[in-house]
C-alpha cells in the first residue's frame, strides 16, 4: 500500500546517514515527507539521488556540530551508541536542543532521542514511522502512560513557560497522581486535561494557595504576590500584551526598555507575555523601537497614521504627534490596533521621549 506524503512544514530537518542501509531509507523518508535535507556519506556516492548532500565518511563530528544550530531537527539513521556520542558536547538545554530520532538502518525503529515534547521528537518520531513503516519509540513518562504533558500544553498554545524545571515536577505529580490546584483565566487547561489527572480548579490565586494540592499551575500575565511555594508552582505565560508605543527621535533602546521595564512592574505584567509592539508607520525605522523589538523577540506593527486617527481611544488628541506624525495619537490607538480591539489595560503614561500604553489581545 503506497503511504500518503507527509506535507507537515513545520520542522527543518536534517537526515544524516553513514551506511548503504541508511542511504535507502533516508531517500524513502525524502520522498514521502516534506521539509528534508539529505547528507549522506560519501561512500555511498552511488546511492546519492537528486539534492543529497555528500559528506567525508570521516567527517560526521564535524558535520554535525556545524548543522546543530541550522535545524530544527535531526534524523538520524545510525545506532543510538554513536548518536549519543556525538551530540552530548553540544546539548545545552530543554528549550534549546533540537529534536533527534534515531532509526536503525533497516527502518525498523524510530526512537524519539531529545527533546520529545518543546523540541518536537516525539512527533518527528512519529512521522518518519509514518513515512517508512518503521515502530515510533517514545519514552517520555507522560506519553507512556498515556497522560497530556504541560510542556506541550505549552509549546500548543504558544505560552512561555517561566521556569522549565518546573515542568518537570509537575508532570511527576500528574503521574504520581498528587493533586494539582489550576488557575487558568483561558480556560483552555481543562480541555487540554480531558479529564485526567487530579486537577482542581480554581478563580483565583488565592483560592489556590489556601488549598492542599501537592502543586499548582497558574496561567498568566502577572507578576505574582501569593504565598504559592515556588517550587512546587508551574507558571505559564500566555502571550497576550501588546505594547503601543511612540518616541522621540533617536531614543535609544536602552531607555525605551527601562521605561518600559518599569511600567510593566508597576503594573505587575510579565515582559514573558508581550506579544507584539505597535507604533505609527513613520516610527517603522526608528532604531531604538527596532533593537526594542527584536530585544523582546517579538514584532513590531505599525499603522499608518490615517488608520490610527479611526480609532477611538481615552486620552485627549496629542497636538505634539498630530505635529510630528499626523497621528491625534499613537500609543493607545497602536495598542489597539494592534489588540484586535483589545482591553487598555494601561492608558498612556509619558517619559521625556517614550509614550507607552498597554492593551490585552481580544481573543474571542
Amino acid at each position: 500500500m503506497a503511504l500518503e506524503k507527509d506535507t507537515s512544514p513545520e520542522m527543518h530537518i536534517a537526515v544524516i546517514a553513514i551506511t548503504r542501509g541508511g542511504a535507502l531509507l533516508g531517500q524513502r523518508l525524502c520522498e514521502n515527507m516534506d521539509g528534508l535535507e539529505f547528507h549522506l556519506s560519501g561512500r555511498y556516492a552511488d546511492k546519492a539521488g537528486s539534492g543529497c548532500r555528500l559528506f567525508e565518511p570521516s567527517g560526521l563530528r564535524s558535520l554535525l556540530a556545524s548543522l546543530w544550530k541550522k535545524y530544527d531537527g535531526f534524523v538520524m539513521i545510525m545506532s543510538t551508541g554513536i548518536v549519543v556520542r556525538m551530540i552530548a558536547p553540544l546539548l545545552e538545554s530543554k528549550e534549546a536542543d533540537p529534536a533527534v530520532v534515531v532509526m536503525d538502518d533497516a527502518g525498523k525503529f524510530a526512537v524519539a532521542l531529545l527533546s520529545g515534547h518543546l523540541g518536537g521528537a516525539n512527533e518527528l518520531a512519529e512521522r518518519c514511522a509514518l513515512a517508512s513503516g518503521a515502530c515510533a519509540v517514545i519514552t517520555t513518562a507522560t506519553d507512556a502512560n498515556g497522560l497530556p504533558s504541560f510542556d506541550m500544553l505549552a509549546k500548543e498554545q504558544g505560552w512561555i513557560i517561566d521556569d522549565i524545571s518546573r515542568v518537570k515536577t509537575l508532570n511527576t505529580l500528574l503521574l504520581d497522581d498528587k493533586e494539582i490546584a489550576v488557575v487558568d483565566p483561558t480556560g483552555l487547561v481543562r480541555p487540554w486535561l480531558c479529564g485526567q489527572g487530579r486537577v482542581t480548579f480554581y478563580d483565583t490565586f488565592a483560592g489556590a494557595a489556601n488549598s492542599s494540592a501537592s502543586g499548582f499551575l497558574l496561567v498568566t500575565n502577572r507578576q505574582l504576590t501569593t504565598e504559592i511555594p515556588p517550587e512546587k508552582t508551574l507558571i505559564l505565560r500566555p502571550r497576550n500584551l501588546v505594547l503601543g508605543i511612540g518616541c522621540n527621535r533617536g531614543t535609544s533602546v536602552d531607555e525605551i526598555d527601562e521605561f518600559v521595564a518599569l511600567q510593566l512592574k508597576l503594573l505587575a505584567f510579565s515582559p514573558k507575555s508581550v506579544c507584539c509592539i505597535a507604533s505609527v508607520a513613520a516610527k517603522r525605522d526608528e532604531a531604538g523601537l527596532v533593537e526594542f523589538a527584536e530585544r523582546l523577540g517579538v514584532q513590531l506593527r505599525c499603522f499608518e497614521s490615517d488608520e490610527l486617527n479611526q480609532v477611538v481611544f481615552p486620552s485627549p488628541p496629542s497636538e505634539h504627534a498630530m505635529a510630528a506624525v499626523g497621528a491625534a495619537g499613537v500609543a493607545e490607538p497602536a495598542a489597539i490596533l494592534a489588540s484586535g480591539g483589545g482591553q487598555l489595560l494601561l492608558k498612556k503614561v509619558k517619559s521625556a521621549n517614550v509614550t507607552l500604553a498597554v492593551a490585552e489581545l481580544n481573543e474571542r
